[in-house]
């Protein structure tokens, strides 16, 4: 008889427990409610706050990459060539051309090569003369072009003197005017030698090779 009636007991205390329970959370959902229809913005913000917030992120990520470089079209420009007076190095014919941008036969060599500068034929022992104020960069003996002078002009103008005598007038450093005889007249260029006595006569221009007829023809 006493189990039972302590049974009973167990089962009426958890019905009293279960039913504050239910008055419990019926009375927390009605205040949730109340605030919610007193503040209709409130739980709108509640709402809009997260997307809002991702935004912002979106925007600073985007803001903080580097913009790409835009490419320079504007040309190049090449350095305008400075006038300057010039003469012919030698009193004579022209017997073989300037020519970098085809191949021309070399009677001597018997092929076809670029040619960098004009032949220019006198009598042996015609004097030579710088084409251009200048300073002698250097003189030698090139193993194809035989003896030459080498002479830098202001402007980036270098001229070149080749097929000369072995009696060559200046040095390394010399100053020379337009004008100054600097050799004379020989056929001591190897690949050169069905020419007879003359000249080769080469010009570049920042360190390019250049017309000859073109670099005479600023003096003019």
């Amino acid at each position: 008889m006493s189990d039972n009636k302590n049974t009973r007991g167990m089962n009426g205390k958890g019905y009293y427990i279960a039913l504050i329970l239910c008055a419990a959370a019926i009375g927390i959902t009605s205040y949730v409610f109340y605030r919610n229809t007193e503040d209709p913005a409130a739980g709108e913000a509640m709402e809009a706050s997260a997307p809002l917030e991702q935004a912002e992120n979106d925007v600073a990520v985007i803001a903080t990459q580097p913009k790409p470089q835009t490419p320079d079209t504007q040309p190049t420009q090449a350095p305008e060539k400075k006038a300057l007076k010039t003469t012919s190095p030698v009193a004579g014919q022209e017997v073989f051309g300037y020519s970098m941008e085809a191949l021309s036969y070399n009677q001597t060599t018997r092929d076809w090569r670029t040619h960098n500068g004009v032949d220019i034929a006198a009598e042996a022992g015609t004097e030579v003369v710088a084409a251009a104020d200048g300073e002698v960069y250097t003189t030698y003996e090139d193993e194809t072009l035989g003896y030459t002078v080498v002479i830098r002009h202001e402007g980036g103008y270098t001229t070149r003197y080749s097929s000369l005598g072995e009696d060559i007038r200046v040095q390394a450093g010399d100053q020379v005017v337009m004008g100054d005889v600097i050799g004379t007249v020989a056929s001591t260029a190897l690949v050169e030698t069905v020419l007879g006595p003359h000249v080769h006569f080469g010009v570049t221009y920042m360190n390019e090779p250049m017309d000859p007829a073109e670099f005479l023809n600023l003096g003019q």
